[in-house]
């Protein structure tokens, strides 16, 4: 036969166990709420509203990275209003369809097509400072989305030491989300595993 005092002393306990597990659970929820409020915020500075700086009215070149969105008409509107005079535009990934040529020949302005190697953001920013280097530029103004800005920025920053200005290219609502998860993942790559030019 239990005593009483026995009988209230597992009650308490087990009262007290739970009280443990209720806040033990609480803790879980409000760190994954802290994580998830972070990671949203961390998205939305780094892909949706990336900070722009104003491009000024004149640099020593137009970077076009290759990819989805409208980027070679934005690069070409800036290399028509001779807000460069060179402009570099990369074919590399399965988005170039044009054929073999590139961009149709302007007055007092250098296109440079290249295919980078290998065929990312890394590989068009290893090109973009080699050109850097023979060229002497000292600004540039790189053409991407908005969703690839934020590795775009570290990529080219890496390789050319001189002002980069970021023009985003308008994107297809439907493509976005994928290029926002595509991005998370280049942008850890960028900052973690692969931190040379």
């Amino acid at each position: 036969m239990t005593s009483p005092q026995a009988s209230q002393s597992t009650e308490s306990d087990e009262l007290g166990s739970g009280r443990k597990r209720r806040k033990r659970w609480r803790y879980v929820v409000a760190a994954f709420l802290v994580i998830l409020v972070a990671f949203g915020a961390a998205t939305a500075h780094w892909f949706v509203w990336p900070p722009q700086q104003k491009m000024p009215s004149h640099v020593d070149a137009i970077v076009m990275l290759n990819g989805q969105g409208d980027r070679l008409d934005t690069a070409l509107d800036l290399a028509w209003a001779q807000r460069a005079p060179m402009i570099v535009i990369s074919r590399g990934s399965k988005y170039w369809g044009h054929g073999s040529v590139c961009a149709p020949k302007m007055p007092n302005v250098k296109v440079i097509c290249f295919d980078p190697n290998p065929p990312t953001t890394r590989g068009e920013a290893e090109f973009a400072g080699r050109l850097a280097t023979r060229y002497h530029w000292h600004s540039i103004v790189v053409v991407a989305t908005t969703q690839q800005d934020t590795v775009a920025r570290i990529r080219v920053s890496r390789c050319f030491s001189g002002k980069i200005y970021m023009v985003n290219a308008p994107l297809s609502k439907k493509d976005r989300l994928y290029e926002v998860a595509y991005y998370w993942g280049a942008t850890v790559e960028a900052l973690f595993l692969q931190r040379s030019c």
